[in-house]
């Protein structure tokens, strides 16, 4: 079989700071982005502001016994981190959580993070002589359209493994997807799947230490890592003007509109954001255009 074609580095040579978490429940987001960018060329340079961890298995029990989702129309992830977090929850017998129902059973998650929801994690869910079950992938890769996509719930009831925030404001997109999914009919159960957390007092040391190298670009894949951020930089003494001084060349980026609306509810403007964001490739893309000499202002 053909190899695909390497990508055009793109980005080579420049400098890409990301304040995605690390590791954690999320399958590993700052690992992803990051090869992403080294793939175009580019140096990544980690920044992460939060951290992802799963809650012990006990939080989610009530809905991983057998039958747990027989009650339940639908199944909804808003994050790579709820699908890691619920599958490494599931027990480890073959029973499936749902096989006394012939009525259909829809799992949705957002773009690439579909990709998690692969045959075995299905089968451990409703069997494979349970309920007719289906995989939604909105053609928007938000919250908004996930709910669009769901359709009229008519008072189904749809399951949602979301995250608790620690030691930050929670960001309004998941209370707003809550809202959503009620205001269209649907009974929504918030789960507990995973926790989001700041990083800590030293976050920010990357891009205000005094070894500090000047980045071309910063990247933000969500609303909370924003604050994070702020957040470390005020406790390194710093301000967000005062970082925009520092390095006034840097191209700030969004990963979709969501995230941006959110850093510019913070009060950091947005020069970039990704038009694509089902997966981390529409935002380097957005980038590399931004960066690409022919770009025409």
């Amino acid at each position: 079989m053909a190899q695909p074609p390497p990508e055009p580095l793109s980005l080579a040579g420049r400098r890409v700071a990301f304040t995605t978490p690390q590791t954690g429940g999320g399958g590993a987001y700052g690992g992803r982005l990051g090869a992403l960018l080294r793939q175009r060329g580019a140096s990544p340079v980690p920044v992460p502001t939060i951290a992802v961890h799963p809650h012990d298995p006990d939080r989610l029990r009530a809905f991983l016994l057998p039958g747990a989702l027989d009650p339940f129309a639908a199944l909804a992830f808003t994050s790579r981190s709820g699908i890691s977090a619920f599958a490494r929850a599931l027990p480890s017998s073959h029973h499936p959580l749902s096989d006394a129902s012939a009525l259909p059973f829809t799992v949705a998650a957002l773009g690439s993070d579909a990709d998690l929801l692969d045959g075995a994690f299905l089968s451990r869910l409703c069997g494979d002589a349970g309920r007719r079950l289906t995989v939604l992938v909105p053609d928007v890769a938000t919250p908004a359209g996930l709910v669009g996509a769901l359709g009229r719930g008519s008072g189904r009831r749809v399951l949602c493994p979301v995250p608790e925030v620690v030691g930050l404001r929670e960001p309004p997109v998941v209370p707003d997807f809550l809202a959503a999914l009620e205001a269209a009919g649907w009974v929504a159960v918030r789960a507990p799947a995973y926790a989001t957390c700041w990083a800590g007092p030293g976050c920010a040391e990357a891009l205000v230490g005094p070894d500090a190298a000047a980045p071309d670009a910063i990247v933000f894949t969500s609303t909370a890592e924003v604050e994070g951020l702020l957040k470390g930089l005020d406790a390194a003494g710093w301000s967000w003007a005062r970082l925009r001084a520092r390095w006034p060349g840097m191209v700030v980026a969004a990963h979709g509109p969501v995230t941006a609306a959110g850093a510019r509810s913070l009060g950091v403007e947005v020069d970039v954001v990704s038009a694509r964001f089902s997966s981390f490739h529409g935002v380097v893309d957005a980038l590399a255009t931004t960066f690409s000499p022919q770009k025409t202002v």
